[in-house]
């Protein structure tokens, strides 16, 4: 009974040290305590740390939020038209046209990006700030190569706008190139069969 009785106290002995150690561990002083680093626009103290009471995956989640809040002072944009048609135009040809737009804010307007829809429609946008009241234009550039029919692509412009992305249509009555060479017709070639001795 005393040999079952000290077996006890040992093994609750042994548990109280555990839980010591694992409260010492997640609660105790700062040299206890282990945070990733973060880096990022916050601010860094706690020996790397931004906020102390925040697990390492948190603090982590914090600076992606804080890097992805743009300050840039906002303004907004006018286009004279939206989309144009270029109507019934041929296969491989290149097709231009400017849309032009003025800045209707009170802030410089930036142009961070234009991308077409696809690698036929290529955008070309101002790299400079456009003042407020001034105009600018996006040059498309639409080659259809061997598409045919009627075609619909975007240019979508990302600015200091709200919201951050404007679009903009092209549509093409794409025809048949006549003088497209045709593709040289497969020669039908007939197996030849050997039978042995031959």
């Amino acid at each position: 009974m005393k040999q079952g009785q000290g077996l006890t106290i040992a093994i609750a002995v042994i548990g109280l040290l555990t839980l010591v150690n694992s409260y010492k561990l997640f609660f105790g002083g700062e040299d206890n305590r282990q945070i990733a680093p973060v880096t990022g626009a916050a601010t860094i103290d706690n020996n790397g740390a931004t906020n102390p009471n925040l697990l390492p995956q948190q603090q982590a989640g914090n600076a992606v939020q804080a890097a992805v809040q743009d300050n840039t002072p906002k303004t907004t944009i006018k286009f004279e038209e939206s989309g144009h048609d270029f109507g019934s135009i041929m296969q491989n040809t290149k097709n231009e046209y400017s849309f032009t737009f003025r800045n209707t804010g009170v802030e410089p307007l930036i142009i961070s990006n234009a991308k077409g829809s696809c690698g036929c429609t290529v955008p070309n946008y101002p790299k400079d700030p456009i003042a407020p009241g001034a105009t600018g234009t996006i040059d498309v550039v639409y080659s259809p190569g061997m598409q045919k029919g009627n075609q619909t692509k975007t240019v979508t412009i990302t600015a200091n706008t709200e919201p951050a992305q404007t679009m903009l249509n092209i549509t093409a009555n794409v025809q048949e190139d006549p003088n497209a060479q045709a593709q040289p017709a497969q020669q039908n070639i007939q197996p030849i069969n050997i039978q042995p001795g031959q």
